[in-house]
C-alpha cells in the first residue's frame, strides 16, 4: 500500500476543494491538499481525505471515484455566494457515510491536537 498525502497550492486543485483523492492503482492513492499554512490542518485534512477515499472504494468499488469526482465538481459549480456547506455533507453524495465517518475521526484528530474546530473550519472556507 502507497497512500501519499502531498501539499499543494490551493489553485493546483482539479476543482474547488481543499482535499482531492485519487486512486492510481488499488494500492496507490494520492492525496492532494490546499496549502493552510498549518501543518496540522493540513494533516487534518489529509488524513480525513484518506479515510473517505479507502471507505468509499472498499464499499462502492474503484468506479466511486469517477461518480464522486462528478458530483464534487457539479455541486461546486452550482455553489451559490457565501455557501460553505462541504459536498459530502449533502445526502445524495456518492460517499456521504464514508465522509460522515471521515469527519468523525477528523474531528477527534483535531480534539488531541488542540485544534479550534471552528478555526479550522473557517480556514478550510477562507480558501
Amino acid at each position: 500500500m502507497n497512500i501519499h498525502i502531498k501539499t499543494v497550492k490551493h489553485d493546483q486543485q482539479r476543482y474547488e476543494t481543499c482535499g482531492d483523492w485519487q486512486f492510481s492503482s488499488p494500492t496507490d492513492l494520492s492525496i492532494s491538499v490546499s496549502d493552510m499554512g498549518n501543518a496540522d490542518y493540513e494533516f487534518l485534512v489529509g488524513i480525513h481525505e484518506a479515510i473517505e477515499a479507502w471507505l468509499a472504494v472498499k464499499r462502492s468499488g474503484p468506479g466511486v471515484e469517477k461518480v464522486l469526482d462528478a458530483f464534487d465538481m457539479e455541486y461546486e459549480n452550482n455553489r451559490k455566494e457565501g455557501d460553505t456547506s462541504e459536498p459530502g455533507d449533502d445526502p445524495r453524495c456518492p460517499v456521504y457515510l464514508e465522509h460522515q465517518i471521515a469527519t468523525g475521526i477528523e474531528r477527534i484528530l483535531a480534539g488531541m491536537l488542540g485544534v479550534d474546530w471552528q478555526k479550522y473550519d473557517q480556514g478550510v472556507n477562507d480558501l
